[in-house]
């Protein structure tokens, strides 16, 4: 028999195999200082283009105000327990219900946390009977709810319509033996590649196929649609979302999540969802501070607009450029690379120790081999000097690359 730590020393996975030469640069790097454009990275001031911080409000006046208001006042405890015993307030309410008329939506139900919401509100949906078919490009936290489904799952060809038909007709066949039913599962905005889900051309299919819909829009949320409202309000098809979930980790910059939709189905998450069951309310400070934060989203359109005036001159610098930055139609903006592990972390390097600019760098397994992603994240606070200046050091990094300077069989030791 062997013992499950002999295991785990013996594989640490794709990414944890590399923990000795990455760990505190390359991957759990500490960025120190207020949120902005420009942070603290070992001692010396990086241009970041790493942080979820979209409509700039992480640091605003009104938002660190409101934040430290209600930390003066209410504390980080208030309330205690989970909501259905002994955490439930008046602000929780007034947060759901504002939400609930920004996303035109009948209810909402507040989460304490994004991940564990999604993954949690997913599980709670379907019964053994019931079939999910998903995009195979969902993000982790959707991944790990259908795993959570004792029943069967079908997941279909990124963004692909004709995959989709197929897996629909498949678990069609399927409900009918069982008696379920079918949700479709798939992201307003894909993390990675900035793509769009098809929400238009998939609603398309509910009349034939009697699905219900779940969206995760974690990056459309405060981005996309009429102030903020999300990719479905974009794409003219938000009354067509059945359970729309939203996170406040990203244009709120803060933390938190909520879920979207018909009265009675929100009533029965609330009664339903084991995260939430089973987990400690979200803290009245982050409460406050999230009703004023989509306050801000509502009446001060100027936040969405500069965001959109820094990415849309991000990305047609780039493209202008010749660089690949995907089929990208979101603020997420990826400049695509061919490389080795070991050219991606001398380009990372390169970066922040000669020209002081912070990005994520993806590599395999989240992009294929021989591929490099820098992703960037555009925000309110950026600069049009700021887009130009790394369009400029990216051709040179570029040029470098293709030069063979970068070259290398393994991670380049930072130390």
């Amino acid at each position: 028999m062997q013992d499950i730590f002999d295991k785990i020393k013996k594989n640490r996975g794709p990414l944890g195999q590399h923990a000795k030469e990455s760990h505190g640069y390359f991957t759990f790097p500490k960025l120190e200082g207020p949120i902005g454009n420009r942070m603290m990275f070992r001692g010396k001031d990086m241009l970041v283009w790493s942080v979820n911080n979209y409509l700039g409000l992480a640091n605003h006046p009104e938002v660190r105000k409101v934040d430290a208001d209600s930390a003066a006042e209410w504390g980080m405890g208030y309330p205690m327990g989970a909501r259905i015993m002994s955490g439930q307030s008046s602000f929780h309410e007034k947060l759901e219900d504002d939400l609930s008329d920004f996303m035109q939506k009948e209810d909402t139900f507040l989460l304490n946390f994004g991940y564990q919401g999604c993954m949690s509100a997913i599980e709670a949906l379907v019964d053994r009977r019931d079939v999910i078919v998903y995009d195979s490009e969902s993000h982790a936290c959707m991944v790990d709810g259908v795993r959570l489904h004792l029943g069967k799952r079908y997941v279909y060809k990124h963004n692909d319509m004709e995959s989709f038909a197929k897996q629909l007709e498949n678990a069609r066949l399927y409900v009918k033996e069982t008696g379920g039913g079918i949700l479709v599962v798939t992201e307003g905005v894909f993390g990675m590649a900035g793509d769009q889900g098809k929400l238009k051309e998939i609603v398309s299919y509910k009349k034939e196929y009697n699905f219900r819909l779940f969206v995760d829009d974690a990056h459309g949320f405060g981005t996309m649609g009429e102030m903020g409202r999300g990719t479905g309000d974009a794409q003219g098809v938000q009354a067509d979302i059945d359970v729309y979930f939203g996170t406040f980790a990203k244009s709120m910059a803060s933390i938190g999540a909520f879920v979207s939709g018909d009265e009675d189905i929100m009533e029965y998450l609330r009664y339903n969802m084991r995260s939430q069951t089973f987990a400690k309310s979200l803290p009245m400070p982050l409460v406050i501070g999230a009703i004023r934060r989509l306050e801000m989203m509502r009446t001060m359109p100027e936040l969405k607009e500069k965001l959109w005036t820094i990415a849309s001159a991000l990305q047609k610098g780039l493209v202008d450029a010749g660089f690949d930055i995907g089929v990208t139609d979101s603020a997420v903006t990826p400049v695509f690379l061919k490389g080795s592990l070991g050219e991606a972390t001398n380009i990372t390097l390169d970066l922040r120790e000669n020209y002081a600019i912070f990005t994520s760098i993806v590599v395999y397994p989240v992009v294929p081999k021989e591929v490099i992603m820098l992703r960037l994240i555009p925000t309110a606070v950026h600069t049009l000097e700021d887009v130009k200046y790394t369009i400029e050091t990216f051709k040179k990094i570029q040029e470098r690359l293709l030069a063979g300077e970068y070259h290398s069989d393994k991670i380049v030791s930072w130390t």
